[in-house]
């Protein structure tokens, strides 16, 4: 008999800085949450009310550097250069009879770090080097299969490769 649930783990991590492996150097990320901006609505006759869609309300990526790497800082210091930042775990599928799957899960991330810090120390403490990325880009792929994908600043917005913008754009000659 097969087991009746599958359970998917998603455990650890690795970051990559405009193409390069950053492998044992960043602590955490936290990738942003997408939050929609909505507009409330009313009107005679309707009988209550209801948001709809505006917008995307701006994106932020935070990562917490386990040391100072001057290889990073010019990616890392520069506003007015977009940098890629690519976090990739293995998603594992567990069921009854052990692990069944393990598939690549990606997100794309682009945009300027909008925060640096270089260095909170504490006494017999590693110093903590945490930043701030602003996201201008942000793209879901899950065992190569794009979920989602936002583009602020071309008005782009895929869920399961659906451009749900193509009409807007169109309306708007662009």
């Amino acid at each position: 008999m097969s087991s009746l649930i599958t359970i998917n783990r998603l455990a650890n991590c690795n970051v990559y800085l405009d193409g390069s492996s950053q492998l044992g150097r960043c602590e955490e990320a936290k990738v942003p949450a997408v939050k929609y901006t909505m507009a409330e609505h009313k009107a005679l006759g309707m009988i209550g009310k209801v948001d709809l869609f505006v917008g995307i309300d701006k994106l932020e990526a935070d990562f917490k550097w386990a040391s100072f790497y001057p290889d990073v800082m010019p990616s890392v210091c520069n506003p007015f250069t977009a940098t890629a930042l690519q976090v990739r775990g293995s998603l594992q599928s567990w069921t009854d009879a052990g692990l069944i799957a393990e598939v690549p899960y990606v997100v794309h991330l682009r945009g300027t770090f909008k925060e640096i810090a270089f260095g909170e120390y504490k006494q017999a403490n590693p110093a903590e080097f945490p930043s701030k990325f602003n996201v201008t880009y942000l793209k879901c792929v899950n065992d190569d299969v794009e979920l989602y994908e936002v583009d602020v600043l071309s008005n782009i917005l895929k869920v399961a490769g659906v451009d749900l913008l193509a009409t807007y754009r169109a309306n708007l000659g662009a």
